[in-house]
């Protein structure tokens, strides 16, 4: 009897195991049902308010239709860039479409003449000129006070909350963009590249100094420690035992704002304040979209290089990163099929 009575217990334990196996599964499946219906509706609901919100902006498939080959007209001149104001000479000579690029640059004098002249309203190349000048210029202005900031901000330097004060003014610049901070500034200088440059050397301000604060919250104690018992006073703790210890990591990201700077300066000239954004807004307003496109093309000419040539300087900061190759062969890296194809 003991034998039957063990084998019926084991039995019911096996039962009731596949019964909880069982219900376990039922659970799952509902749970999953839930999570895919759950998932189904919220796409329908997002496709639902962006259809509402299409509709309120007043969007039609009819007005699509009709439009459309229009669309296609202006992608077509998109895609023909004229460069008859490259120069001054392109412009005289009327030359059009790419030739008026490559006629340019084979005449070197042609570009010196349009840098000199500083023609950014109509030479794509003086246009060019501000635009990398207005960057480069509004970065090393603002530097000195991201630098001071930056350092005055982190709690290693300045002791909470005071350090909070720096902080929060790096915070209140870095919440207002450049494009806004241009606006100040040209009741001043009137709507000028000047008025660009002092704008982005204020986004400097608070976007530089703020990644100089995080890097200084990272440096190590005992350089710090080793400084301070020699008998070192708090502004040489500070210069030897802190700033000792980031200053590629500042020069790194003080390059790499240079990047982002370049390329404010290009949407500054939108509201007029110069370089190839004005160019490029100009030329759009006279619905020349090849022109335009010329102008579009310098941008990521002009993009491509800086971050190229900032690429380069800031793996030269980090040996670990530099591989011995200098600016011209990273171009010619570009044009590497294999490495592309990932056979080098």
């Amino acid at each position: 009897m003991s034998e039957e009575s063990a084998s019926v217990d084991m039995r019911g334990t096996q039962a009731e195991t596949t019964q909880r196996v069982k219900d376990r599964l039922m659970q799952i499946e509902r749970a999953q049902r839930i999570r895919r219906f759950l998932m189904v509706g919220l796409v329908v609901g997002v496709l639902g308010a962006t259809g509402a919100g299409l509709t309120y902006l007043g969007f039609t498939v009819a007005a699509v239709v009709r439009q459309f080959p229009v669309f296609l007209d202006n992608m077509f001149n998109f895609a023909t860039p004229d460069f008859r104001f490259f120069t001054l000479y392109s412009s005289e000579q009327q030359l059009s479409g790419w030739n008026g690029l490559f006629q340019s640059l084979l005449n070197p004098g042609s570009l010196v003449d349009a840098i000199m002249q500083r023609n950014e309203g109509t030479s794509i190349v003086g246009a060019s000129v501000v635009t990398i000048i207005v960057g480069l210029t509004g970065t090393v202005v603002g530097f000195p006070l991201a630098l001071f900031f930056g350092v005055l901000g982190s709690e290693r330097v300045t002791p909470f909350p005071f350090n909070f004060l720096f902080r929060g003014t790096m915070s209140t610049i870095r919440a207002i963009p450049a494009i806004v901070w241009v606006l100040f500034y040209i009741p001043v200088f009137g709507p000028t590249p000047l008025s660009a440059m002092f704008a982005i050397a204020t986004d400097t301000i608070g976007n530089m100094g703020r990644l100089f604060t995080d890097e200084l919250e990272e440096v190590e104690e005992g350089p710090i420690e080793a400084i301070s018992s020699t008998g070192a006073n708090r502004s040489q703790v500070i210069g030897f035992g802190m700033l000792s210890q980031v200053f590629s990591s500042f020069i790194a990201w003080a390059l790499y704002i240079t990047e982002i700077n370049v390329r404010i300066a290009i949407s500054l000239g939108v509201v007029g304040a110069g370089g190839l954004g004005q160019y490029i807004k100009g030329q759009l307003a006279q619905l020349a979209f090849s022109r335009a496109a010329a102008g579009i093309f310098m941008v990521i000419v002009i993009v491509i290089s800086v971050e190229l040539f900032s690429s380069r300087l800031r793996s030269r900061l980090r040996p670990e990163e530099d591989t011995g190759d200098g600016f011209f062969a990273a171009v010619k890296r570009l044009f590497d099929g294999d490495r592309w194809l990932g056979r080098s």
